[in-house]
């Protein structure tokens, strides 16, 4: 792998209201030795205010801009559909790669994510192992394979 081609250590943002996919997530990102920084917030509105920079997440350095966002569907407050046009409605953010990892398998669902402007949909995998190579596959793609603008990142 040339220098180009080598991955990029990210801050990888992951919003859902089970702690535990949170930990298992980060597991799954530890265990593919990825050299990410990963954050979890615990649903839509929470997700904006570390994006805004507000509240809890008002300082910076603690919020750094995502390279990828990992967003749940169904979360308490604001769901993810919520959040997902949200961000996708703000010049300043619409670029981070959203990816919605959920439990949801709903035709309807899949639908109207792409439709607001969800760049994957994946279905929450049933073991750690799959969650592994989840996260696996992600940081090869979205890391390695695709272009994407300056300042993204």
């Amino acid at each position: 792998m040339n220098e180009q081609n080598k991955p990029k250590p990210i801050t990888i943002l992951m919003a859902d209201d089970d702690a535990e996919d949170c930990d298992m997530a980060r597991a799954a990102i530890e265990k593919n030795h990825l050299l990410n920084h990963f954050v979890a917030v615990s649903d839509g509105e929470e997700l904006l205010n570390y994006l805004y920079h507000r509240g809890a997440w008002s300082n910076e350095a603690d919020s750094p801009r995502p390279g990828m966002i990992l967003l749940d569907l169904n979360m308490p407050k604001m769901d993810g559909r919520e959040a997902l046009a949200s961000i996708k409605e703000d010049p300043q953010l619409r670029q981070i790669p959203i990816v919605i990892l959920t439990t949801s398998q709903a035709e309807e669902d899949i639908f109207a994510s792409y439709d607001l402007g969800a760049n994957s949909f994946i279905t929450k995998p049933v073991t750690f192992e799959q969650l592994v190579d989840v996260m696996r596959g992600l940081s090869q793609y979205w890391l390695q394979i695709v272009a994407l603008p300056r300042g993204a990142m």
